[in-house]
């Protein structure tokens, strides 16, 4: 389990975690390099393959777990994150389940989003900034940030109306391992990633929760992701973006999710014995 764009794991994820753990699930819930509790430098730096391969290497290291059936690892992620998992998933066949909720699944989708929602000025603007970045990174300078989220009018990633609200609501108390700003080249990748065309190749069963007046993601797209997956499931709530993080809204989803769990990981009888000579990995 992993979070979004901007995110870290001390926000809303450990509250979600509990509830799958409380059914009787096992969950790694861990920040990207660069994020949160993680290390490396520049603070704040969002990548997209260095993300993936993080995603990748989180769930090498759920298998080597003692306890852990590594066939039956399932996938969470939420917002950006359900990318990555989308990706991992359609590259990994050993998965047995994944779920994304208000997913980035279309670079192309997201930024004609905003377009609608910033105008042309303002995606030229944030394009600009991320120049600016790219330039200053081939430099050897620091880098070059953009907020992460702003009001309307103003250079940000995000700036719908509930950009500001939304990610009041979802961040850890102490904001302990949280940039307010991140290197503004991650606008110059955003367009480019669609992991959406990769759905097809998700073998395992596959939830997508869509959130239906989602204004950042949207629900088109992820709808679309159900349409090319052989075995997806599609979940709509009439809601925005980071309606999904708050009441009442996100007992129904997480229950939805631990629903779709239970039929996908644990109602099979599984041989442990195959596990038993696993090893614990160092912290």
């Amino acid at each position: 389990m992993a979070h979004g764009l901007g995110g870290v794991r001390g926000g809303v994820l450990p509250d979600i975690a509990a509830c799958f753990a409380a059914a009787g699930i096992a969950i790694l819930v861990f920040d990207y390099r660069y994020s949160g509790t993680s290390a490396g430098l520049p603070r704040g730096l969002v990548d997209i393959s260095k993300q993936r391969d993080d995603y990748r290497a989180a769930v090498a290291y759920a298998r080597r777990f003692r306890g852990v059936d590594a066939r039956r690892i399932a996938l969470w992620g939420t917002s950006f994150s359900g990318g990555h998992v989308l990706s991992v998933a359609a590259e990994d066949p050993g998965i047995a389940a994944a779920i994304i909720q208000n997913p980035f699944v279309d670079g192309r989708c997201t930024a004609a989003a905003a377009i609608r929602s910033a105008g042309r000025l303002g995606v030229a603007r944030l394009t600009w900034e991320g120049l600016r970045d790219q330039l200053r990174r081939r430099l050897g300078w620091n880098p070059h940030r953009v907020a992460l989220v702003g009001p309307p009018g103003t250079v940000a990633l995000i700036t719908t109306p509930d950009a500001v609200p939304g990610y009041q609501r979802i961040l850890p108390t102490d904001l302990a391992g949280w940039e307010a700003a991140v290197p503004a080249r991650i606008v110059l990748q955003m367009r480019n990633d669609r992991p959406a065309l990769r759905a097809q190749h998700v073998v395992c069963p596959l939830l997508v929760c869509v959130c239906d007046h989602d204004d950042i993601s949207p629900a088109a797209a992820a709808a679309r992701v159900v349409a090319r997956a052989p075995r997806a499931e599609l979940r709509r709530y009439p809601i925005g973006h980071f309606d999904i993080f708050t009441q009442p809204w996100l007992d129904q989803v997480v229950g939805d999710q631990i629903g779709f769990l239970r039929r996908t990981l644990l109602i099979h009888t599984a041989d442990d014995s195959e596990n038993s000579s696993a090893t614990e990995p160092s912290p």
